[in-house]
Parts: structure tokens; C-alpha cells; sequence
């Protein structure tokens, strides 16, 4: 199981970890497109807050982790943040078996 953990403060998020692969076996094909949109969605919201807004971020990155905590966050970013958390949302919707979401103030 895939778990999303947002962070918050009081002016909105600045932040995520995401542990664990959706995959129940190498050859589960679901769990790999899932591990895959998660993934893809996460790496383009980080390159976006960095390389797009301009903001910088700390990052602890390995198989099946990865952790971005945003630095002097704008607007901006926060609202990257935001569609990254709805996206994540609606994908454990779907696929619930597959992936939790929180958020941490």
C-alpha cells in the first residue's frame, strides 16, 4: 500500500511523504499504473514548485520514499501542493485498496 501524508501549517501546505508501493506482486499491472500515477503526479509538482515558481525545497528521495518539505513557500507552490493533494485524493478514491491519505498540521 501506497501512504500520502501532506504537511500543513496554518496558511496551507508545505509538504509530503509518500511510502510504500502500490503492488501487491511484480506481476500486479493495477498496482504498477498506480505506483506510476502517483509517482509521476509527485515529481511534477515537485519540478514545478522548483524549477517553474522558483522555490526551494529539502528532499529525502529512495525506492518506494520520498519526502518534500518546501522552503519560504509562496502562494504559489502551496496551491501546486493543493492540486497534488486532491489528485492523490481522488486516486485513493478510486483505488482505495491501494492508497491512504493525511494530513499533518
Amino acid at each position: 500500500m501506497t501512504k500520502v501524508v501532506f504537511f500543513a501549517d496554518k496558511s496551507g501546505l508545505f509538504g509530503f511523504e509518500i511510502s510504500g508501493h502500490s503492488t501487491e506482486s511484480c506481476k500486479d499491472i493495477d498496482g504498477k499504473i498506480v505506483c506510476s500515477a502517483v509517482s509521476s503526479a509527485a515529481y511534477m509538482a515537485v519540478n514545478t514548485v522548483s524549477e517553474v515558481i522558483g522555490d526551494r525545497y529539502d528532499s529525502e528521495i529512495s525506492d518506494g520514499f520520498m519526502r518534500i518539505i518546501v522552503k519560504d513557500i509562496s502562494e504559489s507552490s502551496r496551491k501546486v501542493l493543493e492540486g497534488l493533494r486532491l489528485h492523490i485524493s481522488e486516486l485513493s478514491k478510486q483505488y482505495d485498496s491501494r492508497i491512504t491519505t493525511t494530513t499533518e498540521v
